[in-house]
């Protein structure tokens, strides 16, 4: 767990807690160490003197203070290394996940995120400020009492140390006989978390079907699913539980037995004796807590372990000596994208020149959004090459290709702050005169001109108290605000009333304007005002042309136009 610890904490962080846990080791002996002083302790009370008792009850007195500051100085030492690697942990993770591929972040992971960013940093917090100390001193205090013991009396410490590999063992097995049932615990209660964010995200579509009195199927199961697997967790760990006490138990009746039996044979003092029961006694209590500790310790090192495998994720690589993109063009030369053991993108060639218009069509599921991903290299292409400026992408630095690239999502993310801080996303640095002018252009400014609060308003999280078509305005106002040379559009307008659409075309219509453009679009009016249009299916480019030479021929692309003039068609 130690070693993991160091991991998570990175080379920063780790001598902090390398001194902390040499800190609470000194205390762990010392308090074995003190115990060593019983022995002439009562060899003077329950002798002829007693009074001869007063420099060891001194010497006594020093050792166990001493060993209180070691263990105040170990403990606030615990503190202060858990809040760094609270913090630390926290900036690992979250600088670690923006740089994960988007493919990475599947539906799944959402409830696994979520519970490593909260009970799983907080986890490995607790396990230095509070499991740490308890752990070392479980451990390293009765083998500090087992070398005592050998020096007072070789035969009861030899007895004593047999239970050691016995002991050691035990937890061994304890720990190996629970991990399945504790991954088994944490993969439900990921699947748990997942289901209760869908439950809540669902209440809209539940309340509409008049269900909100009805039990969430999906939730129950995970939820009970949970529970079963929480519940085979504990019991596959009572075996261990019951068997270390029983050993500890058992070693404690062996040493009393063996004391007794010296004591009336003459072979030892009745001072030598009741020390070192005393000693037995200190050495069997820190062992009985191991089944409590020992449980904590195994749940805590699997969320370590979790945490641990997604900080060592690989992310996108970074290229070594990156390149310089020399103009604004777009590329795709034989590119392949694989996903879920599907191939998305099937050998597709094309271009798109700069300063051009490229508008991408198709069935759902032909891959369009996933041409835009590419672009943005939220995936790496398993086949081919995707260009920016005649530059592999994989060969920009990221920085330096966000920059180079808006893009504007049919489902707009806004963070809980203010209409204003969502639009300076954009450009953080930009003038109070650059962000109104860019929120004109959107047509945001009639939006914020009706809100309490005008720029200040706030707009809940995700966007919450804006809708979809302010939330859009918002996007691309951020976009304008940017002022990049590459415009992505994915399907801005398909839900959106014909008010909004007209204001967000118009604010699409100026983000154009003198840019390299790509859009995705289901509503076929909006392609009409792109210089070339592909129609894409399967991953592959079925056909490709102006508006009206694609319409000539009668294809795929003319079956889709026909259909978006009918009221039931795409549009």
């Amino acid at each position: 767990m130690i070693r993991m610890l160091l991991r998570l904490l990175g080379p920063a962080y780790a001598p902090p807690l390398r001194r902390t846990v040499a800190l609470m080791t000194a205390a762990a002996v010392a308090e074995g160490l003190s115990y060593a002083l019983l022995v002439p302790v009562l060899r003077a009370l329950l002798g002829g003197t007693p009074a001869d008792a007063r420099p060891w009850l001194i010497a006594f007195g020093a050792a166990v203070a001493g060993y209180a500051a070691l263990r105040y100085g170990s403990d606030l030492a615990g503190f202060r290394v858990g809040t760094a690697l609270l913090r630390g942990v926290y900036h690992r993770f979250g600088d670690h996940l923006a740089r994960l591929p988007l493919g990475w972040f599947t539906a799944r992971r959402v409830g696994e995120v979520s519970v490593l960013a909260s009970e799983g940093v907080l986890q490995a917090m607790g396990a230095v400020a509070h499991l740490l100390g308890p752990l070392i001193s479980a451990g390293v205090t009765p083998l500090t009492i087992v070398v005592v013991l050998l020096a007072f009396d070789p035969l009861m410490g030899l007895a004593a140390l047999a239970a050691v590999p016995v002991v050691a063992l035990v937890q061994v097995w304890t720990g190996r006989s629970t991990a399945a049932g504790d991954a088994e615990r944490a993969e439900r209660g990921d699947e748990a978390t997942a289901r209760v964010v869908e439950y809540l995200q669902a209440q809209p579509v539940l309340r509409a079907g008049g269900r909100t009195a009805e039990r969430f199927g999906a939730l129950d199961d995970a939820l009970s699913g949970l529970h079963r697997a929480a519940r085979r967790s504990a019991l596959s760990s009572l075996p261990g539980v019951l068997g270390l006490t029983f050993t500890v138990q058992a070693v404690f009746t062996a040493l009393l037995a063996l004391g007794a039996y010296l004591a009336l044979g003459g072979d030892a003092g009745a001072a030598e004796v009741l020390a070192i029961l005393v000693l037995a006694a200190r050495c069997a209590d820190p062992l009985l807590s191991l089944a409590h500790l020992g449980g904590s310790a195994r749940a805590t090192r699997h969320m370590l372990a979790r945490l641990d495998a997604v900080l060592r994720t690989e992310p996108l690589p970074e290229p070594a000596e990156p390149v310089h993109p020399a103009g604004h063009g777009l590329e795709f030369d034989s590119v392949t994208f694989r996903q879920g053991g599907r191939t998305v993108i099937d050998g597709l060639s094309l271009s798109v020149p700069e300063g051009r218009r490229l508008a991408v069509v198709g069935p759902s599921g032909a891959g369009k959004s996933t041409l835009l991903q590419l672009i943005a290299r939220f995936h790496d292409v398993d086949g081919g090459a995707v260009r920016v400026g005649g530059a592999d992408v994989r060969a920009i630095g990221a920085e330096a290709l966000m920059a180079r690239i808006a893009i504007v999502f049919q489902d707009v993310y806004l963070f809980d702050g203010t209409i204003e801080e969502n639009v300076r996303l954009g450009r953080p640095g930009a003038t109070e005169a650059e962000v109104r002018a860019a929120a004109t252009a959107a047509r945001l400014d009639e939006v914020v001109a009706r809100l309490p609060g005008g720029w200040a308003a706030n707009v809940g999280e995700g966007g919450a108290l804006l809708s979809g078509g302010e939330r859009q305005r918002v996007s691309i106002a951020r976009a304008l605000l940017k002022d990049a040379p590459i415009v992505l559009l994915d399907e801005v307008t398909s839900a959106l009333d014909p008010i909004n659409e007209a204001a967000v075309h118009e604010g699409i219509d100026r983000l154009m304007a003198g840019r390299t453009v790509v859009m995705v679009a289901h509503r076929l009016k909006t392609v009409r005002r792109a210089d070339h249009i592909v129609f894409l299916d399967g991953g592959r480019v079925v056909e490709a042309g102006s508006h009206d030479d694609l319409l000539r021929r009668h294809g795929r692309y003319a079956e889709f136009w026909n259909l978006s003039l009918t009221p039931s068609g795409p549009e």
